[in-house]
Order: structure tokens, then sequence, then C-alpha cells
């Protein structure tokens, strides 16, 4: 096991530190705030000469937080993931690695990055492994690169895992925050008629594309959206929904995501925290919605939901 470490650095003006420390505190890592708003008031009544004239310098309108993160993982897929979230919410934050060239790190990871089997028939390949499927078994090709979604981080295996286990032959479906295509060329390769999935990040719509290339699965349609607003509707409405994103913003979608889902469909939201979940479903609970099936793993929630 690798015992380098990569630091991720997310800085913005200081009102959004709180969710700036939600947001990183996803990666699953220890947490480095840097906060220079209250140097002064904390100051106050120290010698002038002991103090730091580097310290009062400091920009204090803005706050850094950073994650450190061991090589063995994507450090792309981290990033990805955190300025997907961030656009997602809204959050004007600047997302830095720091310390490393990103030649030492732009492959490394790739050795660590194995073939992954979430559920009982999908198997996550990475595009430079050879894999042999055993009998039963789907393959789906990913190249995640600068967006998230290998398979490794629980919210996306439970998301599949869900998805596999209620998606039927035919489902037209609807991928929120697609990072790089995953769960959307899963329910192709399951057997879904026809997918559409967004996502806000122009770097995630090109590389979502590129992986249902690289699948062959020409059912799926990637597109640009701020969450819903630019999202294709289809006829009769979508038999199944996945929303991997985070609690905040599947509480934003609740009210609206009713429109895009036939009656009889359902949606599968992650992304979750388990401290939220409660919050969540009750949110979707005041739309129409109620859960019938949840996974748990390592303090992530996922859940199915269907219209009252």
């Amino acid at each position: 096991m690798s015992d380098k470490w990569i630091q991720i650095k997310a800085s913005a003006e200081n009102k959004y530190l709180d969710d700036i420390c939600a947001v990183m505190s996803m990666i699953d890592a220890a947490l480095m705030i840097e906060d220079f708003s209250d140097v002064e008031r904390d100051l106050d009544g120290v010698y002038g000469d002991l103090i730091d004239e580097e310290l009062l310098s400091r920009d204090r309108t803005t706050v850094s937080v950073s994650v450190f993160i061991p090589e063995i993982k994507n450090p792309a897929e981290s990033e990805g993931f955190i300025k997907e979230r961030f656009a997602a919410l809204s959050i004007p934050a600047t997302v830095d690695i720091i310390g490393v060239h990103e030649s030492d790190w732009a492959d490394s990871w790739k050795q660590y990055y194995k073939p992954i089997k979430t559920g009982k028939k999908i198997v996550i390949v990475p595009v430079w492994e050879k894999y042999e499927p055993e009998e039963g078994e789907i393959t789906v090709l990913m190249d995640p690169g600068m967006a998230f979604g290998t398979g490794t981080h629980e919210t996306t295996r439970l998301c599949a895992t869900l998805l596999e286990k209620h998606q039927k032959a035919g489902d037209k479906m609807l991928d929120v925050g697609c990072g790089s295509g995953i769960l959307a060329i899963c329910s192709a390769k399951l057997g879904a008629s026809q997918c559409f999935a967004c996502d806000i990040d122009e770097n995630a719509v090109r590389i979502a594309k590129e992986n249902t290339q690289i699948n062959e699965t020409p059912c799926v349609k990637v597109g640009a959206s701020d969450l819903l607003k630019q999202a294709e509707k289809c006829e009769g409405g979508y038999d199944i929904c996945c929303a991997n994103i985070v609690a905040d913003i599947i509480i934003r979608l609740a009210p609206d995501i009713g429109e895009f889902i036939a009656p009889d469909g359902v949606i599968i939201v992650s992304g979750i925290i388990t401290e939220r979940a409660d919050e969540t479903i009750a949110a979707l609970d005041a739309n129409g919605w109620e859960l019938f099936d949840s996974l748990r793993e390592n303090g992530w929630f996922a859940g199915v939901l269907r219209k009252k």
C-alpha cells in the first residue's frame, strides 16, 4: 500500500464554510480548515510585536478546507466529486491539488483500481483491465477521467445495487447528476430502452459521452443540465430515476422530480450521509413519495421511493 498523500484544497468566501466542510467531509478524510476571519478578535490585547506579520496579512474574507487522500485513491474522482457537488450547491469555490504535479498522480492510482462487483450481476471494469465475466455477469467499462463515478465509492455502489434490483427490462431511465455516466450505462446494460443522463459540469458530460461510446450503449443520451432545468422529459414519464448527489440537492429536487416520473415509477436517491437520511426522506414524503427499500454502508444511505 502507498504511504503517499495528496492534498485537495477548496477555497471560497467564508460565508460558505459550513457547506464546504459538509462536501469535503464526504471524501472520508480528516479536514484541515484555514479561516483567518477572526484573527484580530482572537489576538485582541496581544502585543503587536508578538503577532506574526504573515498572519495579519492573510485574506480574512476567504476560507480554505483541505482533505488529504492516499494516492491509492483516484484523486481525479475525488476532485470531480467535490467540484460537481459545489456546482450543484452553487458554491463558487476553487479546488486545487496542492504539493504535487498532476503527472505524479494522474495515473499512479490506476494500479489500485480493479474490477468491482456491485449487486448480483454488475461488474465495473476499468478500461485498462482485462476481465472475463462469469456466467450471468454484466460488465460496465469505465474511464472516469476527472468525473465522479468509478464504482469504488459507497454512494455509487449502493445506487447501482438498487438499480439492478428494481429496474425492469424496457424501462426508461433518468440519471440526474450523472458524473462519469456509470449509472445510466449500468441501466442500459440491464435492459433499459432509453436513458437520459445529465450533469451541470461540462467536463462530466464529455466524459459520460465517451463512456457510453466505450460501452456501446447508444440508448444513453447525455446532456448538460442544471439539475432538472434542461433535462428532457419522455412520453409517459421515466420508469426509474437515479439521483446520486447530496442531501441538500435531493431536497431541492423533491417538489419537481414527480413531473418527470411515470405514475408507477420509482426514484433512487443516494449520496446521503446517514445523519441526513431522515431529513431527506421527510422532504420527499412531503412531496408525495414513500420509501419502500433502502441500503446503508459505511455511513452512507440510499433509498428507493414510489409515489403514494
